[in-house]
């Protein structure tokens, strides 16, 4: 298929991007917009360029990923990979349409075409992939689990060792399933913020997701909390898309390598996580 100009000249491209971005943490700065990209008539990139928009579908809730600012709009690394993937169809951050989604409703939400894509924490996995296609991944997390500073039950990396303690985690979720395979001891909720209280009136002894998205809820209740060391799984983040558009899904992994090999994807993590979290190797993205 066709693609855009710049994606063929990654050469010229990196060293544009390294220096509208900037190379370092704290700000950061916006991606570069691509001016009249030109994709291949009909495909979904030609159809979002047009519109001057693009619709994603991102957590309002996760500091450090996706977390709602004081004017509603979110901030965190998910969002920068999505103004990353925006900008290259000639969409400035102005012209994104933020929808919060939960991890309940994110293939819902793509099937229903109320999302062009979903940004969102989202792990891969095949049974998602049986109703939706997934770009990436873009980062690979680790589940682990969130307790009071202190760790009164002196919970570990290894669920096996739970014994009685009622862990929380988000109805849905990817993280539901694993646990599920070591305790039946579970609360559910709508959102991993919401565990939060259980756990501080004693409900729950412990939250379980991802290692980043524990990092932004401590890093969210300073002194409150603490994240166990280790993880027991593999949890790629991807970036969801309609079942079968493969040219799209295509260009999204296009830019994303683009992205990494250029700087933008680092500039994306130091901006946002880096500093609760060291800079990790970029996966690379799965053509399947």
């Amino acid at each position: 298929m066709k693609f855009r100009k710049a994606i063929s000249g990654l050469a010229l491209a990196a060293a544009a991007a390294l220096v509208l971005s900037g190379c370092s943490g704290g700000g950061g700065g916006e991606p570069e917009v691509v001016e009249n990209p030109e994709f291949a008539e009909g495909t979904t990139m030609a159809e979002l360029a047009a519109a001057g928009s693009i619709t994603v579908g991102t957590k309002f809730d996760q500091p450090l990923f996706g977390l709602a600012g004081p004017d509603g709009t979110p901030e965190g690394f998910d969002v920068e990979i999505a103004k990353i993937i925006a900008a290259e169809l000639g969409i400035a951050p102005e012209n994104i349409n933020w929808k919060e989604t939960v991890s309940q409703n994110r293939e819902p939400f793509i099937q229903d075409g109320q999302v062009d894509i979903v940004v969102a924490t989202y792990t891969i996995n095949d049974e998602r992939k049986e109703v939706i296609d997934f770009a990436g991944p873009y980062y690979v997390a680790g589940q682990s689990f969130l307790v009071p500073t202190g760790n009164p039950k002196g919970i570990t990396s290894d669920p096996s060792t739970l014994g009685d303690a009622t862990v929380c985690t988000v109805t849905g979720s990817t993280s539901e399933d694993n646990i599920r395979e070591y305790t039946d001891n579970i609360i559910t909720v709508d959102k991993y913020s919401d565990c939060i209280e259980p756990i501080r009136s004693g409900q729950a002894d412990a939250l379980t997701t991802d290692n980043v998205i524990l990092a932004g809820l401590a890093d969210q209740n300073d002194g409150e909390f603490e994240v166990v060391d280790g993880t027991f799984t593999e949890e790629p983040y991807g970036i969801g898309l309609a079942k079968g558009d493969d040219e799209f899904r295509t260009f999204i992994n296009d830019t994303l390598e683009a992205a990494e090999a250029d700087g933008r994807w680092e500039t994306a993590w130091t901006s946002t996580v880096g500093d609760n979290l060291a800079l990790p190797e970029p996966p690379a993205v799965d053509r399947y």
